[in-house]
């Protein structure tokens, strides 16, 4: 469910009751600026979530180096 953030903050109280099922993305201007989620969302979706965000040509130990090295 995408809504704007006049509509959002009008209705506030049904997109967080909306959230406990289903996403609510909050636009501004038409671009999407916040993800409203339940916080009772499991920690593996998530995980799956991010799952493609890391490009499959690094390893897993280049990315902890890498994320190590910026320390």
């Amino acid at each position: 469910m995408s809504v704007t953030a006049a509509d959002f903050k009008i209705n506030l109280e049904k997109y967080l009751l909306m959230a406990e099922k289903e996403d609510v993305y909050i636009t501004l201007d038409g671009k999407t600026v916040a993800k409203l989620t339940s916080a009772n969302n499991r920690k593996l979706d998530t995980v799956n979530e991010l799952f493609g965000s890391v490009p499959k040509t690094i390893t897993l130990e280049e990315s902890r180096e890498e994320r190590l090295g910026n320390i």
